[in-house]
């Protein structure tokens, strides 16, 4: 046999071994699948991550992973992709090995260097607000931002709801999951730099608005 004769052998082996190495993996996961249910993306801590050190781009790359578990095994507020602990901090010390929930992380604490660039007369205030993930995507929600709070009302009986600005231009100091996780219609955390006034203001129309929503102010 010939030397070329040997490499396309070869080829078509390794062709073949290939073929054989996925079809072993689909009929795994379909076997996982039947047996346990749907799988899902969470986020693994894969070395352990110090409390109160925010996750950088580079940490979320070499110490958290994505990977497929079935969903009955997940815990509640469970991340989907790594990308969204970006810019958070742990409020505790996390083991390797350990699934990274929403309720885990916080945005940075404001430090002097932040409280002085919110301004006289303003305190960190967070609150739970809709809308998030369009900020997040377009990267609106970087160091510095400033955004219009847009309060929307429930409907009464006496008329339909209302919409209006209850806070503009205020300082943007972090944002990160809300209680209820990460995902498509879930709410975010938003720390904002409020005055005392529309602290008040806020915090009451989180108890009777139908949402609060961020846009990047104009």
């Amino acid at each position: 046999m010939s030397r070329r004769s040997r490499a396309v052998g070869f080829l078509a082996l390794a062709l073949v071994a290939a073929a054989l190495a996925a079809g072993i993996a689909d009929s795994y996961g379909s076997r996982v699948a039947g047996g346990y249910g749907p799988l899902r993306d969470v986020v693994i801590a894969t070395r352990p991550l110090q409390a109160g050190k925010p996750v950088q781009p580079g940490v979320a790359a070499d110490d958290l992973e994505a990977r497929r578990v079935p969903a009955r095994f997940v815990p509640a507020g469970a991340l989907r992709s790594p990308a969204e602990a970006i810019g958070l901090v742990p409020a505790a010390a996390l083991p390797a090995g350990s699934y990274l929930l929403a309720g885990q992380l916080r945005p940075p604490a404001p430090g002097r260097s932040r409280a002085e660039a919110i301004g006289a007369h303003r305190q960190p205030v967070e609150i739970s607000v809709s809308g998030a993930d369009a900020l997040l995507a377009t990267g609106a929600a970087g160091r510095g931002a400033r955004v219009d709070v847009v309060v929307t009302t429930e409907p009464t009986a006496a008329g339909p709801g209302r919409t209006y600005v209850a806070a503009m231009a205020v300082p943007l100091l972090g944002l990160g999951p809300g209680s209820d996780g990460p995902g498509p219609g879930g709410t975010a955390a938003a720390t904002l730099g409020l005055t005392r006034r529309q602290a008040l203001r806020l915090i009451a129309a989180e108890s009777f608005a139908r949402k609060l929503t961020l846009l990047v102010a104009g």
